[in-house]
């Protein structure tokens, strides 16, 4: 398993552990984390979330106009040092 796939597995149980379970899925660039979210959550454990998802790359909460809230969570994956890094453009 990548290094991103194992910080966001570590995400994840974090965050069940807090009572929201989470998912993983894996995509090309990066290891993504979510979990649904309740309407309503005490300020220790918004605190306690926050500090969880502060690990990832980047983290966010998708709210709808149907109250489904999902908080989600990207671990990059590592750039390759050499090679086709950023395309045609971007090589030297």
């Amino acid at each position: 398993m990548p290094a991103s796939g194992v910080l966001a597995a570590a995400i994840a149980a974090r965050l069940s552990d807090l009572g929201l379970p989470a998912r993983v899925e894996e995509h090309d660039r990066h290891t993504s984390v979510e979990a649904a979210m309740p309407e309503s959550l005490s300020a220790d454990l918004w605190r306690a979330v926050l500090e969880v998802v502060a690990e990832a790359d980047r983290f966010g909460l998708l709210a709808t106009s149907l109250n489904d809230r999902t908080l989600w969570a990207v671990v990059r994956k590592a750039v390759p040092a050499t090679g086709d890094v950023g395309g045609p453009s971007h090589q030297r």
